[in-house]
Order: C-alpha cells, then sequence, then structure tokens
C-alpha cells in the first residue's frame, strides 16, 4: 500500500486495490468509508487480450492513495521512520516483523522465525507511473493481461483516484522484473511500450519506475502468523496475498499480544 509522489500527486505502485469480504475487516472498511478515506471504485476489469469485461468483487480504492489509510491506522502511535534495524532486539519483550520473510531473515531473527521466513516464496515487480499529456484511451478502470512477456496488470490512476489525472499505472510481470532488478530504470520504457501497444496510444509519457523485490507471495500456510513467543512474523504471506490477509495476519498477532 505504497504511493510515488509524481508531478504533485500521489499515485498508488504497491497494491492496485483491495477487496473486503472478511466480517471483520469489512467493518474496518466502513469505518474508513465513512471518514472519506477509501471508496468503493470498480467491480469490473478489462481482460487482454481478449479485451472483455470480467465481474468479480468490488474493488475498493482511496481518493488519497491506499498509503494513507496505513497513516490512519498509525495515528496515536509512535513511529520512527528512516530508522536502521540491524538484527532482532535482545532485550524486547515482544518483537513484531511486519515484512517479507527474506527482509526478516537479514536481521537474524530466531530459528522458528527464520524457519517459517525462509519457507516464503515471493516474486519481483516493477511498478511504472506513465503520466500522458491527456486522457486519450477508453474508459479502463484496470485490466488483467494474460500470457504477456512483459505486462500484467494496468491500472487507471486517475479513475481510481478519482481525480481524472492522465496516469497508469502498470506492474510488469516478475519474468521482466527479475531481468531488471539491478537496473529498474531500463524496463520504464519496455512498460510504457507494452500499454501503449496495449491501449493504441501513441502519445509519449513521463516515467516513474519503482522497484518491488518482494512484492508477490506465493500463498502460504493457514495460520496467520509465525512466532516463537517472543518475536512474530506476520503479512500477506500469510494467506492468499492480499491487503485483508496483511490486516488479518497483524491484528491476529495483536490479539495473541494482548491475550
Amino acid at each position: 500500500m505504497a504511493g510515488k509522489r509524481v508531478g504533485g500527486r500521489y499515485a498508488d505502485i504497491g497494491a492496485a486495490y483491495f477487496v473486503a469480504d472478511d466480517v471483520d475487516f469489512a467493518e474496518q472498511v466502513e469505518s474508513w468509508r465513512a471518514r472519506d478515506l477509501a471508496r468503493p471504485w470498480t467491480d469490473t476489469f478489462k481482460v487482454f487480450p481478449e479485451g472483455r469485461d470480467a465481474r468479480g468483487p468490488v474493488r475498493w480504492a482511496a481518493a488519497g492513495g491506499l498509503r494513507g489509510l496505513a497513516v490512519d491506522l498509525a495515528r496515536g502511535l509512535d513511529v520512527r521512520l528512516s530508522t536502521r534495524v540491524d538484527s532482532v532486539p535482545e532485550d524486547a519483550d515482544a518483537v513484531v516483523l511486519a515484512m517479507p520473510g527474506p527482509q526478516a531473515l537479514r536481521l537474524s531473527p530466531p530459528p522458528a522465525i527464520a524457519s517459517a521466513a525462509s519457507r516464503q516464496t515471493w516474486r519481483p515487480v516493477i511498478a511504472a507511473v506513465l503520466t500522458y499529456p491527456d486522457r486519450s484511451w477508453a474508459s479502463l478502470p484496470g485490466a488483467f493481461v494474460n500470457d504477456h512477456p512483459v505486462l500484467a496488470t494496468v491500472c487507471d490512476d486517475g479513475d481510481r483516484r478519482g481525480d481524472g489525472a492522465p496516469v497508469l499505472v502498470a506492474h510488469s510481470t516478475a519474468r521482466l522484473a527479475a531481468a531488471h532488478l539491478d537496473d529498474p530504470a531500463a524496463a520504464g520504457p519496455v512498460l510504457a511500450g507494452a500499454v501503449g501497444d496495449l491501449l493504441g496510444l501513441s502519445a509519449s509519457p513521463r516515467i516513474e519506475v519503482h522497484r518491488w523485490t518482494y512484492a508477490q507471495p506465493e500463498v502460504g500456510d493457514a495460520s496467520p502468523y509465525a512466532t516463537d513467543g517472543r518475536v512474530w512474523l506476520c503479512g500477506d504471506a500469510f494467506g492468499r496475498p492480499r491487503v485483508q490477509t496483511a490486516w488479518l495476519s497483524g491484528r491476529a498477532v495483536a490479539r495473541a499480544l494482548l491475550g
């Protein structure tokens, strides 16, 4: 749930949307909607190469970007940013690692956590924010692109955010990302060209890219977290890789700690 500031506005470059089919998470989402932090976006995505419409669950978006929902959850907490952490603190009563397993392994966690983290499998993604001179494409909330060598999804960020900005966000295939992890900027023109071909766009966009080395976890264990009793590992790898899964995993850890 991340945003990249481009041209004075944030574009969503992480999760494209979220769904809420868990009762408790739906209650949280209603709280966001009541405060105008989140809104129902669309239940229809295009599917390429066929170009057909596919109906599904309601996808939610946020006018201020999905990152704003994380900011909302953190209100009232002592949050310290840009603070380097090299290891799991030995003197802490409890430590929660809400991160991909490969990143947790860098902190030399206890054996039980290291074992759980090492079982996770993650795929990389490169996100490209494409800013065009104007909106020259047909109505397109978002699209899944199947069997494409470089392109996985395309979302209309102006439609998603509700401000009409001429911005598309493309997510790469894992294969393209793996080939450009050392030079993600080189993937930008490749993704822009693929989007242009897909949607019939002739204008050249401004391109900003972001590398997600650990973007998409494989479906994980049914357990909502891993723990040795003092250190906890949680996140969207514990179940279907969704925003809702991450929220449920973190809440399960909190309940266990408070209990």
